[in-house]
């Protein structure tokens, strides 16, 4: 065990986990309307839970379990087996289970920005629950966990190059996102404003800080990678929030706080497979290049496509983690060979495993509210709670 590798990655994985809760909670539940607010806090809150017990459960030893190159079996179920002592590198290993956990956490509750406003509570629960078990972790035992896509799989010596997750997390998300707003359809009411845009930036502030722990503490080690990896996260979202701002303001004549902060998001999400594999320089124009391709793909699915993926899902998360991801390629620290075929072959088996889930949970328990609630929010008629009091 190396005690400094060991320190850093407990940093690492408090800042993963604060990228959740109360980041994402933050930033999703600012761009809802007052009176789902306190929904969409529920449904991060009550995800980063779930998926907590299921991971150690079953998830990491599906995950990075010694099975095979598809599936790493039961063996380390419940954490059977492993000990204080038991090592992962230069790590314990129960250490590695709680930051890979923290991974798991955040990828279905990006999801959760794809139906506020309009979905049942249970499905939210049940769905997340079967996805991440069927999804997540069999994609990240294929990449991190010595799959097929890994380095001696199907691509030869050099597999795929996914550092911190533009594959495993953010298309996965993305995709997952975009195939349930196309199944739920539409809100009654789709072009009401963010209802509390200083949430929004708050949670996006907190989401950059965590971003640290996120592509920095992938290095597992307290290196020199790690302090790139962090460099270059950085880099790129400032990038991405000025080309953002920018471009907005040449399309529309003025620059919003929530579009900066998006544009954060995009570039943090573009470097995030790219982190441990490029320099500042190529962070700066993967950053720029993300701050307005993310905004014109919001722009297609909005309001061409006619796609009510809420909060943009897809476009920041899923289209940002594939360029970054293609990227990798680009600059000559990956084959285009594995990164191509790796977007594929995950987006495949995600795209099916998505509509299988669906149908199968929906039968179990309703995809949609009612009309009735829709209209009232859902803060009040399924929590029973308000999140503003307007007489006071």
């Amino acid at each position: 065990m190396n005690g400094a590798d060991t320190a850093w990655i407990i940093v690492a994985t408090a800042l993963v986990l604060f990228m959740t809760l109360p980041g994402l909670a933050l930033f999703y539940g600012g761009l809802v309307r007052a009176r789902n607010v306190l929904s969409v806090f529920m449904h991060v809150y009550a995800i980063a839970c779930l998926m907590s017990i299921l991971w150690f459960a079953v998830g990491y030893s599906i995950a990075f379990g010694d099975g095979n190159v598809v599936w790493g079996g039961l063996g380390k179920s419940f954490l059977s087996g492993i000990t204080a002592d038991t090592l992962s590198g230069s790590l314990p290993e129960v250490l590695f289970f709680a930051f890979q956990m923290t991974f798991a956490i955040i990828t279905p509750a990006l999801i959760v920005g794809a139906y506020v406003e309009r979905i049942g509570f249970g499905f939210v629960l049940l769905f997340s629950a079967l996805w991440m078990l069927l999804c997540y972790a069999p994609v990240t035992h294929w990449i991190w966990g010595g799959g097929f896509l890994a380095d001696g799989g199907i691509f030869g010596e050099t597999g795929v190059r996914d550092f911190a997750g533009g594959i495993v997390v953010h298309e996965t998300a993305g995709l997952t996102a975009l195939i349930l707003a196309m199944f739920l359809g539409p809100r009654k009411n789709r072009n009401t404003p963010p209802h509390n845009p200083g949430f929004v930036m708050i949670g996006a502030a907190m989401l950059w800080v965590g971003w640290f722990g996120f592509n920095g503490g992938s290095q597992l080690a307290a290196d020199g990678g790690a302090a790139m990896a962090l460099t270059v996260t950085h880099i790129s979202a400032a990038a991405a929030s000025l080309t953002w701002a920018l471009w907005e303001r040449i399309k529309f004549g003025r620059a919003s706080l929530v579009g900066i902060v998006t544009g954060t998001i995009a570039g943090l999400a573009s470097i995030t497979p790219a982190s441990g594999f490029v320099g500042p320089v190529a962070a700066l124009i993967i950053g720029a290049v993300a701050g307005i391709l993310c905004q014109e793909a919001v722009n297609l699915i909005r309001n061409k496509m006619r796609i009510d993926d809420t909060l943009d899902v897809f476009a920041v998360h899923g289209v940002g983690g594939i360029f970054g991801t293609i990227m990798i390629a680009v600059f000559g620290a990956g084959t285009w060979a594995a990164q191509l075929g790796s977007l594929v072959i995950v987006g495949g088996f995600t795209v099916v495993m998505t509509v299988v889930l669906v149908y199968v949970v929906k039968a179990i328990t309703p995809l949609r509210v009612d009309l009735e609630t829709e209209t009232n929010g859902l803060d009040l008629s399924t929590h029973g709670e308000r999140a503003y009091d307007m007489n006071s």
